[in-house]
């Protein structure tokens, strides 16, 4: 099903047989921050806040309406409330995506990425 002629859908809205996420990570933000507030790292309301400040940062600085300025953001978001919550610092944030970068850059196309 798609959009009437001359009515856009969204950035965030799929049409049917469309897959949901662009891009793997994209869901695993989504699914961490579900994960994270379920367990009480913070509270559903600091999510939204968080995430909502996120976006509208992103406006400002000029960042296009889609789905990858979306999900930058949720990225943004995520990371500024497990810094902010003291669960994990910002060093280690970026020495675990670090960590990722080195493994997936050196791993075969094809097979799976692991850490050490």
């Amino acid at each position: 099903m798609s959009a009437p002629e001359g009515e856009t859908i969204g950035p965030l809205k799929r049409r049917v047989g469309e897959p949901v996420f662009d891009e793997p990570w994209q869901a695993q933000v989504l699914a961490m921050a579900d994960s994270l507030t379920r367990q009480g790292a913070f509270t559903p309301g600091e999510w939204s806040e968080t995430l909502g400040a996120e976006l509208r940062r992103a406006m400002h600085d000029g960042a296009a309406d889609d789905a990858a300025s979306y999900y930058q953001a949720a990225l943004r978001a995520l990371e500024s409330l497990l810094d902010g919550g003291g669960a994990v610092t910002h060093d280690a944030i970026t020495e675990r995506r670090d960590a990722w970068e080195r493994a997936y850059l050196a791993t075969p196309h094809g097979q799976p990425v692991t850490l050490d």
